[in-house]
């Protein structure tokens, strides 16, 4: 009990909040019918069609390389991840100058030290989460290189086209869970800008958060690249 009293009650609102959101979003995204409109499962038959290619080209550099790119994206995330979450270790060790820089921004609220500790702890664990994800999906893309490689030549899908199918949807669903987890890990930073405003109230926690719904609901159910996808 003496936890809960640490953090006002609306802040705990404010955090539940927030990873209810978090949580229920990454669901509807991924599961039902909701899911197989997104911009991911519209992605995922793009790389079943790649995969279908593959099986038909000989050699298969290109797709080699393609594979190699895509699993730079990741790389790049999950070194800038490690800097960032050894920036908030370091503000951890600087909390008294931190708070008291947070108390001078105007309608900010008034924390203290504990509680400041508590927020930049959050973020933390958000970014450390992003970086499992990020270093999981730089693994998985190897997943795919290999499968790539595996594959028999093109001649010997000719002759048996059910296997060139079990081959093309291996990789690429192989392909696709790696793009899921590179995704989890970018919606991990859109969320941990959200925990951001938690510097300044629990109001701003959950205005943001939705703020970071309705933003990752538009880019991933009504952009115009899922349109010019589905085309």
């Amino acid at each position: 009990m003496q936890t809960l009293t640490v953090l006002p009650w609306l802040d705990w609102l404010a955090l539940l909040s927030f990873f209810t959101a978090w949580i229920g979003y990454a669901w509807f995204s991924s599961h039902g019918r909701a899911g197989r409109r997104s911009l991911l499962a519209t992605t995922n038959r793009y790389r079943h069609a790649w995969m279908l290619q593959t099986t038909a080209r000989d050699p298969r550099m290109l797709d080699g390389l393609i594979s190699q790119s895509l699993a730079s994206m990741p790389s790049f995330f999950s070194s800038t991840t490690i800097i960032i979450i050894g920036g908030l270790f370091a503000v951890l060790g600087a909390t008294q100058e931190a708070a008291n820089v947070v108390r001078e921004i105007p309608f900010a609220a008034r924390t203290s030290t504990l509680v400041f500790d508590l927020k930049v702890l959050v973020l933390i664990g958000i970014f450390v989460y992003a970086f499992f994800r990020f270093t999981w999906s730089m693994r998985q893309n190897t997943f795919v290189s290999l499968a790539i490689a595996s594959m028999p030549p093109p001649a010997e899908f000719e002759e048996d086209s059910a296997k060139r199918e079990i081959y093309a949807a291996r990789a690429g669903r192989l392909a696709g869970l790696a793009a899921e987890t590179f995704n989890d890990g970018l919606r991990a930073y859109y969320f941990a800008f959200a925990v951001m405003a938690w510097f300044f109230s629990p109001w701003a926690l959950m205005a943001s958060t939705a703020f970071v719904v309705v933003i990752l609901y538009s880019r991933e159910f009504r952009s115009g690249v899922l349109e010019l996808l589905n085309a």
